[in-house]
């Protein structure tokens, strides 16, 4: 079917340049020859290439982490402000203590006196189970007094486990930071009341590395993976390192390396979430932050053209092609997807050696005309 569809393509292509070159006849001077125009042309050779290309991105923490209560108070001191760098155990929020501190004390006082009940049953069950070896009292007598051990002990766990629970909310009206990193906006100040489900005190972002979110469509996906050749982590770990263009147009000074790419494309874009990681000494980046990741596409021993060379012609591009006698003809190319905007990669279509018109395309230059060439510095 595609080799029928290709047959079709050529004749098609063939009638087009059939009748340009009869509208070129058609045109040409009922009197004297004319002379031939002097056109630039490029003689091709290998070369290598460098494009790139540039896809929106947005900037995050490594970690951006919501700090939240985990107890409800006031506020009574807030440690630190918004942008401070603050390191991994540093105090930022205090609440209230008060009513844990009383709490923790009352726990205490309830294990002290369970203690004491464990003590006082323990001695009543020993001289219990004395008074049993002597045959004084009943089996019954001890057994009960041996119960009412097991209950205090009991009693005692359950107080030592409240007086832990109370300790830990005492702490918890410390709130520290759980790693380095930038402060974000502190909505509460001293006096407002806070608790676990309301609004976070702030947000701490670690941004020692930053990553770089950007997307990725389906057919970039596929070209990834030389059309399904190769998985998509061979592809990653084989990509060059990328760039970051600022939002002022400036490009950061580290470089990143593409780290994923999501194993989901999003339906209702077409396109898949990929992260690049960038180290962020200086704390230029931040969390919110946008730019352009631009992804070098290098290439070596490649046929490289002006886009001006090409023509287009129904579904098809094409170059002029000069002979031994300077007349140029029109020849179909192929080219890479990606460009700099200004050139092509040449798949196919053309050959070392091959001179092509790189000026006056589809215009002087058509099929059939014979042109006085000249190189590209002398059109200049």
């Amino acid at each position: 079917m595609k080799k029928q569809a290709l047959t079709i393509s050529r004749v098609a292509f063939a009638a087009v340049l059939g009748v340009m070159a009869a509208s070129c006849g058609s045109k040409a001077p009922q009197g004297g020859a004319m002379s031939a125009p002097e056109i630039a042309v490029l003689t091709v050779e290998p070369s290598s290439a460098e494009f790139q290309n540039s896809y929106p991105a947005t900037i995050k923490g490594k970690t951006d982490i919501d700090i939240r209560p985990q107890v409800s108070g006031f506020i009574t001191k807030v440690h630190v402000d918004e942008g401070q760098h603050v390191r991994k155990g540093q105090t930022l929020f205090t609440i209230d203590q008060v009513q844990f501190q009383a709490a923790v004390d009352q726990a205490r006082a309830n294990v002290n006196s369970a203690q004491t009940a464990v003590s006082t049953a323990e001695l009543t069950e020993k001289n219990k189970k004395m008074l049993l070896d002597k045959n004084i009292i009943s089996q019954t007598d001890w057994q009960l007094a041996a119960n009412q051990v097991a209950q205090a002990k009991a009693a005692l766990a359950q107080a030592q486990a409240a007086l832990v629970t109370a300790q830990k909310n005492l702490a918890y009206t410390v709130v520290t930071a759980p790693s380095d990193g930038v402060v974000g906006v502190i909505p509460n100040r001293e006096g407002a009341l806070v608790s676990p489900s309301g609004q976070a005190l702030t947000t701490i972002s670690d941004n020692s590395e930053v990553y770089a979110y950007f997307s990725l469509t389906e057919k970039e996906l596929l070209d990834l993976s030389n059309g399904g050749s190769s998985s998509v982590n061979s592809s990653i770990d084989a990509m060059p390192e990328v760039k970051l263009e600022l939002a002022d147009g400036t490009i950061y000074p580290y470089t990143g390396k593409v780290a994923t790419v999501s194993g989901v494309i999003d339906n209702s874009t077409g396109a898949a979430s990929a992260r690049a990681l960038f180290q962020n000494p200086q704390g230029v980046l931040r969390s919110g932050n946008t730019g352009q990741i631009i992804v070098p596409r290098n290439s070596s021993d490649v046929i490289v053209i002006p886009q001006k060379a090409t023509q287009e012609i129904q579904d098809m591009r094409v170059v002029y092609v000069l002979n031994d006698s300077n007349m140029v003809s029109a020849r179909p190319i192929t080219v890479e997807p990606y460009n700099d905007g200004k050139n092509f990669v040449v798949t196919s279509g053309l050959q070392p050696g091959d001179r092509i018109a790189v000026e006056g395309v589809g215009n002087v230059v058509r099929n059939g005309v014979t042109i006085s060439p000249k190189t590209a510095q002398e059109a200049q």
